[in-house]
């Protein structure tokens, strides 16, 4: 039996009622959009407020220390007291040279111990006390990595050294890496880490050719963020490199200049050649410190970018 159409199977379907748009407006008379507002604004005042120093100090290093930017400044070594030119050559060099031993070793501790943390055994005992003693250490006062340095470096070896510079900024440097790494490292997806495993990978393939190429956006981002802290250091090398006049020689074990100490230094001079010098290795300190700060902060976008493609 033919089933009959009944006259409202052919009835248009109903419309939506018309929006009144003016329900939409966001006016301020209305305390809920006036509160919003207001925390904006107060949000933006205060982050412009937050970047007036910052940006006061730049322009103020921009305005005396570029002042004597010239070639000379890089290719000579400090003027002596009262002595007019001079440059900040040999500093660059032992600031260069101390953080590239302090690199040395803090990277691929840092980095093995992250892969650790976060794959090997991130749930046992020994993890949890390598994890409290990382977090500890990124609030280590820099004078106490001084002090270490100059009590297990200098005293054994009776000389101020590179060496020991190095090793007291690598106790600086090396919980930021353990502790960005172990994220970077937890970070990989685990659709990753299965399909690795069903091909048969080991651990240790899983470990070299998974997890570190596909971190290693998050892990630079540490390294680099950690270079920058220790470049810009100056309590530990005053206590393991003290300072020299003179270029750095084959030689490690001995009195090295940084341009922390010479800033240090030479702020306090009374010739004012001297403090001239002071503001333009200010200048250069803080942008070799702003390289590796940029470049650890594209780094991360890189890194957030690539995991939100996976996704």
């Amino acid at each position: 039996m033919a089933a009959v159409a009944h006259p409202s199977m052919f009835a248009s379907p109903p419309t939506a009622s018309p929006i009144d748009l003016r329900q939409l407006d966001r006016s301020l008379r209305r305390p809920r959009t006036f509160v919003s507002y207001a925390l904006s604004l107060l949000c933006g005042l205060l982050a412009v407020l937050a970047a007036v120093p910052l940006l006061s100090v730049l322009l103020m290093l921009i305005v005396r220390g570029g002042a004597r930017l010239s070639p000379a400044l890089f290719t000579e070594l400090p003027p002596v007291a009262g002595v007019a030119g001079g440059g900040i050559g040999n500093a660059i060099i032992g600031t260069l040279l101390v953080v590239f031993i302090a690199a040395l070793i803090s990277i691929p501790i840092g980095v093995l111990c992250g892969v650790y943390l976060a794959e090997i055994n991130p749930d046992g005992r020994s993890a949890s006390v390598v994890r409290f003693c990382a977090r500890l250490l990124t609030g280590l006062p820099s004078i106490l990595a001084g002090v270490f340095a100059y009590g297990t470096v200098v005293l054994a070896t009776g000389r101020f050294s590179p060496l020991a510079g190095g090793i007291a900024l690598a106790l600086l440097m090396l919980p930021l890496i353990v502790l960005t790494t172990e994220e970077a490292v937890r970070s990989v997806g685990e659709e990753m880490r299965e399909a690795a495993i069903g091909m048969g990978a080991t651990q240790t393939e899983l470990v070299w050719q998974i997890l570190l190429p596909t971190a290693a956006p998050g892990i630079l981002t540490g390294i680099l963020l950690a270079l920058a802290r220790g470049a810009g250091e100056t309590a530990p090398l005053l206590f393991t490199m003290a300072f020299s006049d003179y270029w750095l020689s084959h030689r490690l074990m001995e009195p090295t200049a940084s341009l922390a100490v010479l800033i240090f230094n030479f702020s306090k001079s009374p010739f004012e050649n001297q403090k001239e010098i002071a503001w333009a290795a200010s200048l250069v300190l803080v942008l070799i410190v702003l390289v590796f700060t940029v470049g650890g902060q594209a780094l991360s976008r890189r890194a957030r970018r690539m995991a939100g493609a996976r996704i």
